[in-house]
């Protein structure tokens, strides 16, 4: 079986990146951080049991060296984020690829355990979603190139319930992973804070740069 983890990233360059974040904390801040996410999941990921593949935006970025990454890149294709994602699922399934798990760059915290649910979910689902506290998803995961992106606008709190509905129509079964988190602004790097102090040694990179801008995770 062939099984594929997609990273939708953005190039990290500063004022491009983590636009939200970057008021709160700056955009030299958050591009420093937003790096520190992509080192990190490259070193969880990059010599696992998945293929780790790289979706980058913009398409004529230099992601590879940007990122520091040996794994496979490949441009986003499409007007918007649901058509780029979307495409990126046609081209692996057309390569071949049996289950393909896609999260963004700004969850290095997702946990195996859910990526394997995911994974193992996919033997009788069509859709696998992990919903986030912003209403959206931090994971997609499919065995088809179903659009299930279509029509919805992003970055809305109905996003998870609009995808859902739309997935349900077409008569895709639905299977929803834990609720967690994507970081967007400075409240979610107070949630990253507990996951660090358990989990650090996955995120070492992350640990560092937050304890060298905040003297340690920052606190409410």
């Amino acid at each position: 079986m062939r099984l594929a983890l997609v990273v939708m990233a953005r190039a990290p360059q500063v004022a491009e990146v983590k636009t939200r974040l970057a008021h709160d904390i700056g955009a030299e801040s958050a591009c420093r951080l937003y790096r520190a996410f992509l080192h990190d999941i490259d070193a969880r990921f990059a010599a696992g049991r998945r293929t780790l593949l790289w979706a980058f935006h913009p398409p004529d970025a230099d992601f590879a060296v940007q990122a520091q990454t040996a794994a496979r890149c490949m441009p986003q294709r499409g007007e918007d984020l649901g058509e780029r994602m979307w495409n990126v699922f046609q081209v692996l399934c057309e390569e071949g690829f049996d289950r393909i798990i896609m999260i963004g760059a700004d969850v290095p915290h997702v946990r195996d355990e859910w990526l394997d649910e995911a994974e193992t979910q996919l033997g009788t689902a069509d859709v696998v979603l992990g919903p986030s506290d912003d209403g959206g998803y931090y994971l997609v995961a499919m065995r088809a190139a179903h659009d299930i992106f279509g029509g919805i606008a992003m970055s809305t709190q109905r996003v998870l319930e609009e995808t859902v509905r739309k997935a349900k129509a077409s008569g895709l079964r639905v299977h929803l992973l834990p609720r967690s988190f994507d970081i967007d602004a400075r409240c979610d790097l107070v949630q990253l804070r507990t996951v660090l102090k358990d989990r650090s040694a996955h995120l070492p990179e992350t640990a560092a740069v937050l304890a060298e801008m905040y003297g340690g995770i920052p606190a409410d």
